[in-house]
């Protein structure tokens, strides 16, 4: 089953994430910075609901419900919390669709709904384990079934 990850990411101020389910579920996560900004950057799924941490690292690892390497979600083997890098324009804007394969919003072992989402300050390498070598966390956010 797909879903699509539909995102907005203002990466100077806030962001909002939005992906579409089965029967037209939705979900949404609102982007906080963290510690600084760029242009381009990675985003990706995490295990915890939680932005506590100034730096992001309270949302966790990357969602990886089945256990598998680190990866570009056009390979075979990835994460279901691994998604494609964003490139920003010049006012730190990125509009961006992503069709996923794994991650939904319906309840079960594969939904996102409740986890963290971040955005890093590097674009992924997608061979780094476990997380890409993608630098700091610098927006984090909170998916909410809307």
């Amino acid at each position: 089953m797909k879903s699509k990850l539909v995102g907005l990411v203002a990466l100077s101020v806030l962001a909002v994430c939005a992906s579409i389910g089965p029967a037209g579920e939705t979900a949404a996560a609102q982007l906080m910075p963290r510690s600084g900004s760029q242009t381009e950057g990675s985003v990706s799924f995490r295990q915890q609901g939680d932005c506590s941490a100034l730096d992001g690292t309270s949302a966790g690892g990357h969602f990886n419900p089945s256990g598998k390497q680190h990866g570009h979600v056009g390979a075979p083997e990835h994460h279901a919390g691994d998604m494609p890098s964003l490139k920003a324009d010049a006012n730190g804007h990125v509009g961006a669709i992503f069709e996923l394969s794994g991650p939904t919003v319906a309840a079960g072992p594969n939904s996102v709904v409740g986890r963290g989402l971040i955005v890093h300050r590097d674009q992924d390498d997608f061979k780094t384990q476990p997380t890409g070598n993608s630098g700091a966390r610098i927006a984090c956010g909170v998916i909410v079934k809307i």
